[in-house]
């Protein structure tokens, strides 16, 4: 049996509205438009969010700039992460009740198990968390723990998840590389740190490597400074490499991170923010013998064993920014500088 609805939804949903961006047209910010939408009634098996914050990923600017890799129908709510409080649940609702602080897994359908590529996902297949209310399945959600707030807990459904499939396995005493400052990488350092882990980080200026320092980087390289980074990873490890790779860059920094790992270490393939252009040598890679592992984000299994391990290591998500939800289209200005350190946020 699951926790009351509310007595009278009827008069709740018509006396309260609901705000929502959507996505007119792919086009960049001009597409972005919002309008006012009835409060959803929350169907058998979901609960009925009120959204308190949602965070911006790379993606999203990918999705407005019309290059996803799947299209998006006109009026999809963007954003992938949300964090709220739940107001009413469902018939046959029993993980959450009315006043539970939740946070959204990326993959709604993915529970646990290993990545089948058969899920829908918020802002591609199904609308996302750019609005004030949102009515989801009770099942894609997770407590939020009580270190976090919702901009913290915000941040965790995509880069915060994808960080830590990308370092899942690190031991005490092995040495992490993270690419830049960008949300993935940031988490990496955090995350690799709270494992035990030696984090080497690239990034392109001296003032980010010093905020990476504070963040718990033990040695940084300045990659404009030295491109073929590799080779300061190799002095920095003895000549033996690094145990993990965060790679985020793609094509434009794959070589650099197949000269870089140890011997059976493992490169996490995350994304491609340096471009699809790029060469391999075969036989670098191929003589490594090390794992090339591509990461898909993760479950909300992998999102509960984050949330619960960052409450045990006292981790604080990085924030660079927040905005009102009226100024969500300042948000995304603000990461497509991409002069960010840390999660843009949108509070509602």
């Amino acid at each position: 049996m699951g926790y009351p609805i509310i007595e009278d939804f009827h008069m709740y949903s018509t006396t309260k509205q609901s705000r929502a961006f959507g996505i007119d047209e792919a086009v960049g910010v001009t597409g972005l438009s919002v309008r006012t939408l009835p409060i959803p009634k929350p169907a058998p098996g979901e609960v009925l969010v009120n959204v308190r914050a949602s965070t911006l990923n790379y993606r999203d600017l990918i999705i407005l700039e019309g290059n996803y890799y799947m299209p998006i129908p006109v009026g999809r709510i963007p954003l992938s992460d949300g964090a709220g409080e739940v107001v009413a649940v469902g018939q046959g609702v029993t993980r959450f009740k009315a006043g539970d602080r939740v946070v959204n897994a990326f993959f709604p359908e993915w529970i646990e198990g290993p990545f089948t590529g058969k899920y829908s996902q918020y802002s591609g297949d199904v609308d996302g968390w750019l609005a004030d209310y949102r009515s989801v399945a009770a099942e894609a959600l997770i407590l939020i723990p009580d270190s976090l707030d919702f901009d913290q807990a915000a941040a965790l459904p995509c880069a915060g998840v994808t960080a830590w499939s990308a370092v899942k396995g690190v031991k005490a005493g092995d040495t992490v590389v993270t690419l830049g400052t960008g949300g993935v990488s940031l988490f990496a350092v955090q995350l690799a740190k709270g494992l035990g882990a030696r984090v080497i980080a690239t990034t392109s200026s001296d003032a980010k490597a010093q905020q990476l320092k504070a963040l718990g980087a033990d040695e940084t390289i300045n990659y404009k400074e030295q491109p073929e980074w590799s080779k300061r990873v190799r002095e920095l490890t003895g000549g033996g490499g690094a145990n993990r790779i965060v790679e985020v860059g793609g094509a434009g920094t794959f070589e650099q991170s197949i000269k870089a790992i140890a011997v059976g270490g493992q490169v996490s393939i995350v994304g491609a923010v340096a471009g699809l252009q790029g060469k391999v040598e075969f036989m670098s890679m191929f003589m490594s013998h090390a794992c090339y592992q591509c990461i898909a984000l993760g479950s909300r299994q992998d999102l509960e064993d984050l949330a619960r391990f960052i409450a045990e290591h006292k981790i604080r998500p990085v924030i660079d920014s927040r905005f009102a939800f009226d100024d969500a289209k300042l948000a995304y200005e603000r990461l497509m500088t991409r002069n960010v350190f840390g999660k843009v946020v949108v509070n509602h």
